[in-house]
């Protein structure tokens, strides 16, 4: 069965009224930590069966938000998987786990109504607008999230 990341996404931003991946991770109890992580830019971990992620201090606030809603994604869609975010290599992927976290990120960060109320612009505009790198965008998915 193919998992509709987007009525997950869609799902848990309902449900806690908020697209702001770290205050989701807390209401879901998901522990995370900022600190030096080297050339790796974020990794979630499942330790003794608590969700643990880890965040890279050298990120900006924008790439920092985006790496923990791509880490939150695996804690939700991946949660007995480990996996590292390293931006030079996860953003342009093919793992299928990897793809469907950064699907999660995008759609939990970029709801539809944003793109619906920026008509015209252009994908590079909507990205610097909101202060992401565009290549976030080609993971967008759009339709309904119910169906």
């Amino acid at each position: 069965m193919k998992k509709n990341i987007k009525s997950i996404a869609s799902y848990f931003s309902k449900k806690y009224n908020t697209n702001n991946p770290f205050d989701i991770a807390d209401a879901l109890k998901i522990e995370y930590l900022i600190g030096p992580l080297g050339k790796c830019s974020g990794c979630y971990m499942y330790i003794k069966r608590h969700r643990c992620i880890f965040l890279n201090d050298t990120l900006s606030y924008n790439e920092l938000k985006y790496v923990m809603a791509h880490e939150l994604g695996h804690a939700i869609l991946h949660t007995h998987i480990n996996c590292y975010f390293i931006k030079n290599k996860t953003l342009f992927s093919t793992s299928r786990i990897e793809r469907e976290a950064n699907i999660f990120a995008t759609e939990l960060l970029i709801p539809d109504s944003v793109i619906y109320e920026n008509e015209g612009f252009t994908d590079k505009q909507i990205a610097r607008l909101l202060g992401y790198n565009e290549t976030i965008l080609k993971f967008k998915q759009f339709g309904n999230p119910l169906q």
